[in-house]
């Protein structure tokens, strides 16, 4: 089965690519293209579907670079085939070293410089991390001009929050950001990467939510569920 993506024609030598639910060989609720070890599914199913992603990007599986995602705002500098390390964001600047990202409704961000040495970051950004600063850190680790892809995460339409997670947002970013208890994380990562100097940002506006067919989701599924991400490397 084909691996089908959803992939960023950002100028320069670069591939990035968001993955959806489908190419895969996850079974139930993972079902098909589940990269996440760290879920109820066979660990041999994961290794078996990033190796699919991978090959569909052009890239050595056994190079892949991933972190310990914790919803904070480390970005670690990716070395080839190294994982596990606690971070929310990745970013090389070497050729042909590919990074994962996973999500489940968090936003996969991807960040690309535009002028000097080619350079790329991926982030995983959710309601915490977005807080915590994931975006600021991940435009300062690129440095120069920056372009940058919101990819598919739940959208306002599905993000009901608490009164508290609320009122944190609608004291940081105004009442734009949340209407009701409604949370829009995709204006919300736009306002931070915008104020961090970037110029252009892109959305897909996907909510992952609203479309089983193609996303898994955390929230929609009660946890029961599997990850997709985003994979990049400097080409």
């Amino acid at each position: 089965m084909s691996v089908p993506l959803i992939r960023w024609g950002v100028d320069g030598p670069y591939e990035v690519a968001f993955s959806t639910r489908l190419g895969g060989v996850s079974e139930g609720p993972f079902g098909s293209l589940n990269l996440g070890r760290l879920t109820a599914d066979k660990p041999g199913n994961a290794d078996e579907n990033r190796r699919r992603l991978c090959l569909a990007v052009g890239v050595d599986p056994e190079r892949l670079a991933m972190n310990r995602q914790a919803h904070g705002a480390l970005v670690n500098r990716a070395r080839a085939g190294v994982r596990g390390e606690l971070g929310d964001g990745l970013w090389t600047d070497e050729p042909l070293v590919p990074m994962l990202k996973f999500t489940a409704d968090c936003l996969p961000i991807a960040l690309a410089r535009r002028n000097g040495a080619p350079a790329l970051a991926l982030l995983h950004a959710g309601r915490m991390g977005l807080l915590a600063g994931i975006v600021e850190a991940g435009v300062e680790a690129l440095g120069g001009q920056v372009a940058a892809i919101v990819g598919p995460g739940i959208g306002p339409c599905c993000y009901e929050v608490s009164v508290e997670i609320a009122a944190s947002y609608r004291a940081r970013f105004g009442a734009q950001v949340v209407r009701s208890r409604h949370l829009d994380l995709w204006t919300a990562a736009e306002r931070l990467l915008r104020e961090a100097g970037v110029e252009s940002v892109e959305r897909l506006d996907l909510c992952t939510a609203c479309n089983s067919d193609r996303f898994f989701s955390h929230r929609r599924d009660g946890g029961v569920t599997g990850r997709q991400g985003v994979i990049g490397y400097v080409a």
